[in-house]
């Protein structure tokens, strides 16, 4: 499973969105039903408001689902693309190497330590 993150979630369990999708209705108080493309057809179209975030003016922050490429389990497969930056932590008894790695499809500015 090394690797393989799960749709809406990446690096430490922050959120990820991707879209826009244009709401269909609303559903009670606190709930949206979405338009979503056909390749997300497995998943529910009904979302929490605290799922949703306001469209973004900037269209580069927006990642397209065909660029995600979300296979038929609804998960995605994350590529180490570079290595930016390399530390080493010293413990009492051992040391720990550590690298900042830039992933496919996130910014640098979301580039996470890995040991």
């Amino acid at each position: 499973m090394k690797g393989v993150m799960r749709f809406g979630k990446k690096g430490k369990l922050s959120p990820r969105y991707i879209g826009p999708y244009r709401i269909a209705k609303r559903i009670g108080n606190v709930a949206y039903e979405l338009e979503l493309p056909q390749e997300l057809a497995a998943v529910n179209p009904v979302f929490h408001i605290s799922m949703l975030k306001k469209c973004i003016g900037d269209p580069s922050l927006i990642l397209p689902t065909e660029s995600i490429r979300i296979n038929d389990r609804l998960s995605y497969e994350e590529i180490p693309i570079k290595i930016l930056d390399r530390q080493v932590h010293k413990l009492r008894t051992k040391d720990v190497a550590s690298v900042k790695v830039l992933w496919r499809n996130q910014f640098v500015e979301e580039a996470i330590w890995e040991a």
